[in-house]
């Protein structure tokens, strides 16, 4: 499942460019400098690493302490669900019961942040200025946040978020370099993937905790594998 992080960052990362491009395109490096230029951005994207990585070793822990009361299965199941019932519902659906609410103050200050950030051309600022852009709103990352929690694993949690942020790394670095550049119908080809690819992960993710034996895919629970060794000896 650790693959569809990387795809799902990939394709996702032209909504990424839409949310995330100005900050980007303001970001304070030297652009009369190339080698330090792209040091500069490095150092931004790792700061969106760490961010995204702290976000998936969070939710996998959740995700790991409803793995020890056995619901996990369940709760791949649940979440793929939820992956495919965000996708289908309206945007506006979503709006209209103002879910974001309670976030408002949490996103004001990170936003606050990243405006005193942007004024410095420090290392540690362009560091401060990817850790806070990895804390923004962003229906992608929640669909990511799903995936993390239903590893039930802190490690894989927090590499699946990770994996997730290499994928939005080639289409931002662009972006800092090219400004505005993909033509219309190849954005459009690339929005109309992404939901096509999140139902399908959706769908993983419900066959995951469905456990029909097939390996690697829908493993069987380890209830009834721990039963089929016992009844091999």
């Amino acid at each position: 499942m650790l693959w569809s992080a990387f795809i799902l960052g990939l394709l996702g990362s032209l909504h990424c460019v839409g949310m995330c491009g100005p900050i980007a395109f303001m970001l304070p490096v030297d652009r009369s400098h190339s080698v330090r230029k792209i040091t500069q951005i490095s150092i931004y994207h790792l700061g969106r690493l760490l961010a995204y990585g702290s976000i998936g070793l969070f939710f996998g822990l959740v995700g790991k302490g409803l793995y020890i009361f056995g619901i996990q299965q369940q709760l791949s199941i649940v979440i793929g669900i939820l992956m495919i019932v965000a996708i289908l519902i309206p945007i506006h659906v979503f709006n209209k019961y103002n879910f974001y609410k309670p976030l408002f103050t949490f996103i004001s200050k990170i936003k606050s942040g990243l405006g005193k950030a942007l004024k410095k051309k420090t290392p540690d600022a362009l560091f401060t200025i990817g850790f806070l852009n990895g804390f923004l709103p962003c229906g992608l990352v929640y669909m990511g946040v799903f995936a993390s929690l239903a590893m039930g694993n802190a490690a894989y949690g927090s590499l699946y978020m990770i994996l997730f942020g290499v994928g939005t790394i080639p289409l931002m670095t662009s972006a800092i370099y090219l400004g505005k550049f993909l033509n219309s119908s190849v954005k459009k080809r690339i929005q109309q993937a992404i939901p096509v690819f999140v139902v399908f992960i959706g769908l993983l993710f419900i066959l995951r905790g469905l456990g029909l034996g097939i390996p690697y895919l829908s493993p069987a629970p380890a209830v009834e594998m721990a039963t089929s060794a016992i009844q091999c000896h």
